[in-house]
């Protein structure tokens, strides 16, 4: 007779932390089933995303746990699951019923790649299993139309007085950008509060339907469409893109500093451009300096979520529409960029369990 049982199971468990989390699998609700037949065991865990950057490693500690600890198994079976998890809110609920989390992808300036940065960071979740959006706030130059390779017009459903907006679709993200309702080389000429409305519009019209993760691709600067963006919702969490030079960092700081003036929590920086490999040698050049974004995290005491190197590659993904995750998966550009998505997600976890409570923000006016 077997003395195997999941109460058993269950307390070896316990003994199991997330990494990221610091705590243990049980008590974050992460055992999600037990089934044992005779001397076969199977475990259901269920994480916080999945792209989680340590799945594989929580899966390990689960299995050297149990064998250690319960005698008397034949087979052992882990079954790895996911579901992202996210805070309540009911002004979130209004606008956005069905979005988990909220991450505005920001720099201080603009020609630091934040847009292909953002595009990246979408695919990637989205190849990992994630359901992502993509919402190009950046209303003045938008760009992700043209590197996501999608045209056309999204279409209207419902009554004229309460229509919505059917975002485009492309390598598993949802999109919806000012390009797609603008001529092109058409110059959108708007003030602030014109822009700001767009922004609430793309959110409250457009029918996002289930999404783990809503991306926002801002503007650079500290502007009125991120202080509208702040206001509106309780974003998840900010991701800064910066350079390593001096000249980017000085304005990544002071788009952190104003993130965190208007109570969002900055997941982490992004180091783009970090160097360049030569194809033909392979020497390593540091052309925009090297180690300034790690350095402004550890001096901000934020997470450095990683940094990308400069590749011909990634600029023609952005040009043709095939972002290099999707069109050249196996480079290395491809796997640090996939690394930094799960490191973001990570954190977007941990921001979720360790704080889920969110204070209400006040709606501005548009007027």
């Amino acid at each position: 007779m077997s003395n195997i049982s999941k109460e058993l199971i269950l307390n070896v468990l316990r003994k199991v932390n997330d990494p990221d989390l610091h705590k243990d699998l049980v008590s974050l609700n992460m055992i999600k089933d037990i089934q044992i037949s005779g001397d076969n065991v199977k475990v259901t865990v269920e994480l916080t995303t999945p792209a989680c950057p340590l799945k594989d490693k929580i899966k390990q500690d689960c299995v050297d746990a149990i064998r250690k600890d319960v005698g008397g198994i034949k087979n052992l079976e882990i079954e790895m699951g996911a579901s992202v998890r996210s805070h309540v809110n009911a002004i979130k609920a209004q606008l956005l019923p069905g979005v988990k989390n909220t991450i505005a992808v920001a720099s201080g300036k603009g020609g630091v790649g934040k847009s292909t940065v953002a595009v990246n960071l979408a695919v990637s979740l989205a190849k990992d299993g994630a359901k992502v959006g993509l919402l190009d706030a950046d209303v003045y130059g938008p760009s992700i139309p043209l590197m996501l390779g999608v045209n056309g017009r999204p279409k209207m459903v419902g009554q004229p007085d309460s229509f919505k907006i059917i975002p485009l679709e492309n390598y598993g993200v949802k999109l919806m950008s000012i390009g797609f309702l603008v001529e092109d080389n058409t110059p959108v000429i708007w003030r602030g509060p014109m822009a700001s409305g767009a922004i609430k519009q793309f959110m409250a019209d457009v029918e996002w339907d289930e999404l783990d993760y809503l991306i926002f691709d801002l503007p650079p600067g500290t502007g009125d469409i991120q202080l509208t963006l702040v206001q509106l919702i309780p974003l998840t969490g900010a991701v800064i893109v910066t350079t390593p030079q001096n000249v980017a960092l000085i304005d990544a700081r002071k788009g952190l500093k104003m993130f965190e003036r208007v109570n969002v929590t900055v997941l982490g920086i992004i180091e783009n451009m970090s160097y360049f490999i030569a194809p033909d040698t392979g020497k390593r050049y540091e052309i925009f300096g090297y180690g300034g974004g790690k350095k402004a995290a550890q001096e901000l005491n934020v997470p450095f979520l990683g940094e990308i190197p400069i590749n011909p590659q990634i600029r023609e993904g952005g040009d043709n529409g095939k972002p290099i995750v999707i069109e050249h998966p196996d480079c290395d550009e491809s796997k640090k960029i996939r690394e930094i998505a799960r490191n973001m997600a990570a954190q977007v976890s941990i921001r979720n369990v360790l704080s889920p409570i969110i204070p209400k923000i006040e709606i501005l006016s548009n007027n």
